[in-house]
């Protein structure tokens, strides 16, 4: 008892849990919990300030604040509005039509913005209403946009990936191509759900208007967003931080010349909107590298890494503990919070295993895609029933299929890397 008592790093652990317990803001809970131990242990207080300066001062994370623009630009130049018109043109009066065309958009939008919520608030004011004059129940038409809008953070560009790409020294390129087909593998496994259940309620989509062409016209400058982004990065014209300059330049484009739908106001509405999201995404980040600087020198990595290990060293029942542990925490801890928490972690256990960095990231990020639609935290959930107005008890029926489907997935991303380094392989990034 005594040497736990003494051990800094059961200190780190507790000083973090038990703000975490109070529910003051996580940030705040690993920062004060690694400014304490450091001072408290002599670890050297002084080094406090340029960790967390280091650990924002890094070019690649300038790809955050410049995505997070591009997605709000996107979104008020009136694209998400044309690519749902094209989708509906597309699926057509199919059973199930506008559930399956909703996650086809929510998969697409993903593209775009690179954020969960942020696609539920943009395609969710647009489909909820629709689905339900169509026929849909509500609380499904919320569940299938408050899930499928978790597939934002897997598809590239993601926000996740370059968060675990600054923790782990990846690439941000590799991470992206890898999560294209990790990301459609969720998207089949949720349309599969959602056909099931539409095809048992009768449920289908709108009959097509005959404007298939004009609604493609109108969608093309959407279509063409996340081609010139990707394929500017695949292609070598571009590194993903400029890649993420060129879509802000690339959506005003757009809005101003093309939809003519932003202003001089409405452009400083979005830099002011900006600024606020990417200063709390930095803070973030700052305080987590704080946090992992001081596991690391404490040996709490070590201690957790060796309890995990001396559970079992056969690969598949730690890869099965890690998933457990993640789905758990997603339940509790939102977004790129276990990124911070966790990774530093699990790194010695990658090597260990000599597990591939890329495919166990486009695995750790799915977990917190689903993390996004477990209660009690559930980011996507709360953004849908704020726009559905329901409650949680009444979508939760609902939103276990779809849970199951993206579990599913889950599984079969994890028992088959190669699903997820077979597009970085093949362009020559891995």
């Amino acid at each position: 008892m005594r040497s736990l008592i003494n051990d800094p790093a059961f200190w780190l652990l507790f000083l973090f849990l038990v703000p975490l317990m109070l529910k003051l803001p996580i940030a705040l809970a690993m920062g004060s919990s690694a400014a304490f131990t450091i001072w408290w242990w002599d670890l050297g207080w002084q080094s406090i300030s340029y960790s967390f300066f280091a650990n924002v001062a890094k070019v690649p994370l300038l790809a955050i604040p410049f995505f997070v623009l591009a997605g709000a630009i996107m979104e008020k130049a009136g694209i998400a509005v044309r690519l749902i018109n094209f989708v509906k043109e597309c699926v057509g009066s199919m059973t199930g039509g506008l559930a399956i065309g909703t996650i086809l958009v929510a998969t697409f939008w993903g593209a775009i913005s690179g954020s969960g919520p942020a696609t539920v608030a943009v395609i969710g004011v647009i489909l909820i209403p629709g689905m339900v004059a169509a026929g849909y129940d509500k609380a499904f038409a919320t569940s299938v946009v408050s899930v499928s809008s978790g597939i934002a953070i897997i598809i590239p560009p993601s926000i996740s990936f370059i968060v675990y790409a600054s923790i782990t020294g990846v690439s941000i390129g590799a991470l992206f191509a890898a999560g294209i087909i990790p990301g459609l593998i969720v998207a089949i496994c949720l349309c599969v759900s959602a056909w099931f259940t539409s095809r048992k309620n009768d449920w289908r989509g709108e009959p097509r208007k005959g404007r298939f062409w004009q609604a493609f016209r109108d969608a093309i400058w959407a279509i063409l967003s996340p081609v010139i982004i990707l394929g500017g990065i695949y292609g070598g014209v571009f590194t993903p931080t400029e890649a993420a300059a060129v879509s802000i330049f690339y959506g005003l484009f757009v809005g101003v010349f093309i939809y003519h739908s932003i202003t001089l106001k409405g452009l400083y509405e979005l830099l002011s909107f900006s600024a606020r999201t990417s200063s709390v995404v930095m803070i973030m980040i700052g305080m987590g590298g704080l946090y992992a600087w001081a596991a690391q020198t404490v040996g709490l990595i070590d201690k957790v890494a060796g309890l995990l290990l001396s559970i079992s060293t056969n690969p598949n029942v730690v890869l099965l503990l890690i998933n457990i542990l993640l789905l758990i925490a997603g339940m509790l801890i939102g977004g790129n919070s276990i990124f911070y928490i966790f990774i530093p972690l699990f790194i010695p256990i990658m090597q260990y295993f000599q597990w591939n960095p890329i495919w166990f990231g486009i695995m750790c990020t799915v977990n917190i895609a689903i993390g996004q639609i477990t209660p009690p935290v559930a980011a996507n959930l709360f953004v849908g029933i704020s726009i559905s107005d329901l409650s949680m008890e009444q979508i939760t029926p609902r939103v276990i299929p779809l849970l199951v489907a993206s579990v599913v997935a889950l599984a079969i991303i994890a028992a088959f890397p190669e699903l997820s380094l077979f597009l970085p392989r093949s362009l020559g990034i891995l």
